[in-house]
């Protein structure tokens, strides 16, 4: 009987090495078709093998200390249930005593990390797809530079469109042709590598050292061309929930990494023999004729990947967002019934296409294109080290020495790369900090907005007691029927029933006060969705939770009460609704500008309502102005 299952477990392993392979590590995987070609650009009058060693010596102890030693061996561990990302360590290091509505520094930094990433995730598909697209000059010379801009846009219209269908039928080749793409870049390189084998001396750390020690003044340049070489390190963490972290680890030491460095060590070795070719020494790698093409082909099947990675990715960070309270609610589309994962954000696929599509139009080049990358990206690591370390620090209770230790290590490689790529900010480094600068905005007055009208709208509310006392009144006519009264905190009573009984004097015979939370867990157990309490007199308040990865369903949750003896139905109940009316020139602890935003969020967030999928005939709402 165990001999039968073993082959279903080795099948499963490699499934999930496979998807890895397809989803964590498609950006760094692209990050060879236009790396070696910057630094290259950046290299200080020097002699060539000299350069070429110092270059390679750079990349290979990028790639190993970034992905191997930080992520691999110690980020990956800092996982909030299994699920990693920026909003896990948000979760992580908030402590469990303070008030979960403030917005401290520490909130504000590693909000600061997401609203990067949703630079990288417009820049990332436009430089791989652009930087594959120019292979197809490797064997079409005559091919115009705004014909290869087109080429690029066409595919990411045409990636971007397809993503309403979602990505479980493309998901599928995902791995296959990255773990194609992975061999071929090693079986090119170290054919390479084979014909020049004293790159191999790249490997000691001295060749990388005194290339920025003897040239101080190209230092800069160079360090922001080898940032190209670990960007998408934060896919290790940022999806090890689909995969785990041993599946990631097998992923990159079995093929990835071998396939990166053996690819880069190759081009080096392409770049010592041919010191005055302008090729990029990527497609250089191939022999002219079919092998050329078809390099360039698979160059662009891997580049689709990688984009559709980052897209999917930028998708999950968005509803992590929403469900923490950091986001406008939107329309969010389930695009696969068997994985909750797989989701559709219209206006986020929307604004990444026309985002990316702009960033290839007006940059025209992925070498143009790279001076916009780096800062996002090692703007994000350093802000990964400071929350490890409020999590090491706060939850596993290391000692001071050995976290500031770990973590000072980490950021003074973290910070180094984040000011060599300073110098790109007037090039188009300006990008990435705009889009995140005002998606910061975006989050941190969404969250400032809800505080304040929690504290306004419920911080005076009446008690339970009250409330059973208003239900036994004379002067209110329990009426057949059943009624939900969504409210927004767990205590209290909602205003939308206050204003009910003061409007109709009426009251159903059952009636919900139910409340819906997001832990700060990316997953509740089933045992723990909800809590149902009798406040008497046929009134009782339900508390359903729902963890940042998870869809709330109210539908379920009536089900849930219905089953607990409670005579409510999904499809014969009213719910009633508060509709908010933000009106600016209060109190509020806010800036003007932000009540301002905040207004214009609430009035184009997607309605409550709508969020939860409630049928519009069972819902009554109840307008309800604030002043902010």
């Amino acid at each position: 009987m165990q001999k039968s299952q073993e082959p279903v477990s080795k099948a499963t392993h490699a499934t999930l090495c496979l998807g890895a392979l397809g989803v964590v590590f498609g950006d760094i995987g692209t990050s060879p078709l236009y790396t070696m070609r910057e630094c290259l650009a950046h290299l200080p009058p020097v002699d060539r093998a000299t350069g070429v060693l110092g270059i390679l010596s750079l990349m290979f102890w990028a790639l190993t200390f970034i992905v191997s030693f930080k992520y691999l061996m110690y980020v990956t561990k800092a996982d909030n249930r299994g699920e990693g990302g920026i909003f896990a360590l948000l979760a992580l290091s908030h402590k469990r005593n303070s008030d979960r509505r403030g917005l401290g520094v520490t909130a504000i930094i590693i909000l600061l990390g997401a609203a990067l990433l949703y630079g990288d995730g417009i820049i990332t598909p436009a430089i791989s797809v652009l930087g594959a697209a120019e292979g197809f000059k490797s064997f079409l010379p005559g091919l115009t530079q705004h014909s290869i801009v087109m080429i690029a846009v066409v595919i990411l219209a045409g990636l971007f469109l397809i993503q309403s269908k979602g990505t479980k039928a493309i998901g599928t080749i995902f791995g296959p042709v990255m773990f194609l793409w992975f061999f071929s870049l090693g079986v090119l390189g170290l054919w390479h590598l084979v014909q020049n084998p004293e790159v191999l001396k790249a490997i000691n750390p001295l060749y990388g050292y005194r290339l920025l020690a003897d040239h101080p003044r190209f230092a800069g340049g160079l360090l922001g061309a080898i940032v190209l070489t670990v960007t998408g390190a934060e896919a290790l963490y940022a999806d090890m929930g689909h995969f785990g972290r041993r599946y990631i680890s097998l992923a990159w030491y079995g093929l990835a990494c071998p396939g990166l460095l053996f690819n880069y060590f190759g081009q080096g070795a392409w770049a010592i023999r041919n010191p005055e070719s302008p090729e990029n020494p990527f497609f250089a790698l191939a022999p002219d004729g079919p092998l050329q093409i078809g390099l360039v082909i698979l160059s662009i099947l891997a580049a689709i990947i990688a984009s559709q990675a980052l897209i999917s990715g930028t998708f999950s960070l968005t509803r992590q967002a929403i469900q923490l309270g950091y986001f406008p609610r939107l329309k969010i589309l389930h695009t696969n019934a068997a994985h909750e994962g797989q989701i559709y954000i219209p206006l986020i696929n929307w604004a990444l296409a026309i985002g990316s599509i702009w960033v290839v139009i007006g940059f025209k080049s992925s070498d143009a294109l790279a001076a916009a990358y780096g800062i996002a990206v090692t703007g994000t690591m350093a802000v990964t080290t400071f929350a490890f370390y409020r999590v090491v620090r706060g939850r596993w209770h290391w000692p001071l020495w050995q976290a500031a230790g770990l973590c000072g290590l980490f950021l003074i490689v973290d910070l180094a790369l984040l000011g060599a790529n300073m110098h790109k900010f007037e090039d188009g480094g300006w990008l990435p900090v705009g889009m995140a600068i005002a998606m910061l905005a975006i989050m941190h007055t969404w969250k400032s907005g809800r505080n304040e009208i929690q504290e306004k709208v419920y911080g005076g509310a009446i008690t339970e007691l009250e409330l059973s006392q208003v239900a036994k009144s004379k002067n209110i006519v329990r009426v057949p029927g059943s009624a939900v009264f969504m409210v927004a905190t767990p205590k209290g009573t909602p205003l939308a029933l206050l204003h009910h009984l003061k409007a109709n004097k009426c009251l159903q015979q059952t009636v919900v006060l139910l409340t819906i939370t997001t832990e700060e867990v990316p997953h509740v157990d089933d045992e723990e969705r909800m809590t149902l309490e009798c406040m008497g007199e046929g009134i009782w308040r339900a508390v359903g939770r729902y963890g940042y990865m998870e869809s709330p369903s109210v539908g379920k949750l009536v089900d849930r009460i219905r089953a607990q003896g409670v005579p409510v139905s999904q499809h014969g109940t009213t719910y009633y609704f508060n509709r908010e009316m933000i009106i600016t020139g209060g109190n509020a602890k806010m800036f003007e500008w932000q009540k301002s935003l905040y207004a214009f969020l609430s009035r184009n967030a997607r309605p409550v309502k709508d969020y939860y999928q409630i049928l519009p005939t069972q819902i009554i709402e109840i307008g309800l102005p604030v002043q902010l």
